[in-house]
């Protein structure tokens, strides 16, 4: 088994909309934690800017309908926000994690605030009542997970 992981990001049409190299940092059954670089230009996001280069720890599960990133500055890793995205559960090979974005996500800074971002989109989509019920679970999940402060200790139960 390699250490190397492709991540493949999927509309809810199932169409490929990003795909990017990242390194395993632990494999458990139903749970993958990667760590990837930034590869893209620098990018202002809600008081926050990523900067080329900024490492994002990646946390994806097979059994619930979220998966969370953990970005810390390249210069000295301090945890800049965990950018949490409503998906269905990902699905993993040997060397790939895929997953279909519901367009919801959850801006969690480190003082606690949080930010419920792109409603409009997730309004929008053509989904299932089962699908878009089982992504507003996922969002309440995640609210509660950032309201507790579990955030940071998620990433390290797992490494």
């Amino acid at each position: 088994m390699t250490d190397e992981i492709t991540v493949v990001k999927l509309n809810h049409k199932r169409r490929e909309v990003w795909c990017y190299e990242g390194h395993i940092i632990t494999r458990k059954p139903g749970l993958i934690l990667l760590e990837a670089v930034f590869n893209r230009p620098d990018l202002k996001l809600h008081y926050v800017t990523l900067r080329t280069g900024d490492i994002f720890q990646e946390l994806y599960y097979t059994n619930r309908w979220y998966n969370i990133y953990q970005v810390q500055d390249k210069r000295d890793r301090h945890v800049k926000y965990w950018y949490c995205n409503v998906a269905r559960p990902a699905h993993f090979t040997v060397n790939q994690i895929r997953y279909i974005d519901l367009a919801l996500d959850l801006l969690v800074f480190p003082d606690g605030r949080c930010l419920e971002l792109d409603w409009d989109e997730f309004n929008n989509l053509d989904l299932t009542r089962i699908t878009r019920q089982k992504a507003i679970e996922g969002l309440n999940q995640l609210n509660q997970i950032a309201k507790k402060g579990d955030l940071p200790r998620l990433f390290q139960m797992v490494e």
